[in-house]
């Protein structure tokens, strides 16, 4: 009978548009934008600040990362004009490791936010210190391959480099930790050094090494071991970390500038501290300590690789957050900080003429945080006070648990 068959149809349509509504209304609402990026611009005087957040790729953790052997085969090493990479170059090898999708961007659920003027989320932007832990990712990898150990000298791969006693009890762990003793080149006097031979040797001309075993932040730490890759692969540490991470995950906004002063498009402006324009700089004095280009998506990309087992196997990974020899202060290119809530987040900071940029990630490196402003130094105290407060809200608060739909 139509009457009845009307009725019936009223009722299911009822009932779904019920489920339909129930279902809409359960799902977890987007947090609302952090009130803590707005205070980077206005307290810190930055001309713009930005950050991305939310999980990380999805990853197989049963599945193991290709060693880079079957990959495609503020100071650089002297090979720097020939050896790194270029965005053409990056995107060359189709490689990538199982469980990334094939595109560098990340997916529906991060969240990007902006403040201020001048940054976009696909903006390249130079990455300072985040370079030490590709570095530092591909020395681990070599260690795996048995090409290299932790524990040998700089001696026993630059004999002469550093003089005397100091070549032959530093090891590479003390330099991956910044144990080693030896003076930071960047606090030199007079020009930068355009090699990293040049900088080890102005570090040096400062003062004498100390004895290792205590943990002091020090570039050239840094610019020794990019001579060591050169040295055990025959290739420059860009070119190497082209092929054995940049390539394979493809990270198509990250690249090694080497001599080029230019940033690669598309990217915003960079001011130093008095508001000049220091977007075009020349990156050698960076090197293998910091002459990183990236993008906000491409961070957060490799971290939450390197965490999740994607670039190391579990013995290297161990080792890469072991922070005993630093004390707990540092691992080996990455460092922990332990927040309120109890949660540990590991990444690391990137300090630049024109650019600060902070990654933190979880142990897992399943969700991550990348936040960047386009100036090199903020107000007094503010990146001190901000820094902090902003790893809390994303992975401590009501934020973290909306956005894992908890």
């Amino acid at each position: 009978m139509p009457t009845t068959r009307m009725r019936r149809a009223v009722v299911l349509v009822t009932v779904l548009l019920g489920a339909g509504v129930q279902s809409f209304s359960g799902a977890p609402s987007p947090p609302p934008p952090s009130p803590l990026l707005p205070r980077l611009v206005s307290e810190g005087h930055a001309p713009g600040a930005a950050l991305l957040a939310g999980p990380a790729y999805s990853a197989d953790p049963g599945a193991s990362t290709e060693s880079a052997a079957s990959a495609d085969s503020a100071h650089s090493p002297d090979s720097a004009n020939s050896a790194h990479s270029s965005d053409a170059a990056n995107s060359a090898d189709p490689k990538r490791p199982a469980g990334f999708p094939d595109s560098a961007h990340s997916t529906d659920s991060t969240r990007f936010e902006s403040a201020g003027t001048g940054i976009r989320r696909a903006d390249r932007f130079r990455a300072g210190s985040v370079t030490k832990t590709f570095v530092a990712t591909v020395v681990l990898q070599l260690d795996a391959e048995r090409r290299l150990r932790l524990d040998d000298t700089v001696a026993s791969h630059l004999p002469g480099l550093l003089a005397g006693p100091t070549g032959r009890r530093v090891t590479l762990r003390a330099l991956l930790s910044h144990t080693s003793g030896l003076p930071d080149y960047a606090t030199s006097p007079g020009p930068a050094p355009t090699t990293a031979v040049e900088a080890v040797r102005s570090a040096l001309a400062v003062r004498p090494p100390r004895p290792p075993g205590s943990y002091a932040y020090a570039n050239t730490n840094y610019a020794v071991l990019g001579m060591v890759v050169e040295r055990v692969t025959g290739r420059s540490y860009a070119t190497e970390a082209r092929r054995r991470i940049i390539n394979p995950l493809g990270l198509t906004g990250t690249s090694f500038p080497g001599a080029r002063t230019a940033l690669p498009d598309p990217h915003g402006r960079a001011y130093d501290a008095r508001g000049r324009d220091v977007t075009s700089l020349d990156p050698r004095g960076a090197g293998a300590a910091g002459e990183l280009i990236s993008t906000l998506d491409d961070l957060n990309r490799f971290y939450a690789a390197l965490l999740g087992g994607r670039l190391l196997p579990p013995s290297q990974l161990r080792a890469l957050l072991d922070t005993r020899p630093a004390h707990g202060a540092y691992g080996l290119g990455i460092y922990p900080r332990t927040l309120s809530c109890g949660t540990t987040v590991w990444g690391h900071n990137g300090h630049i003429p024109g650019s600060y940029v902070r990654t933190a990630a979880t142990a897992d490196g399943r969700r991550s945080l990348t936040f960047r402003v386009n100036t090199d130094t903020l107000a007094a105290g503010t990146l001190a006070a901000l820094e902090p407060a902003l790893l809390e809200d994303e992975f401590c608060t009501d934020r973290e648990r909306s956005r894992a739909g908890s």
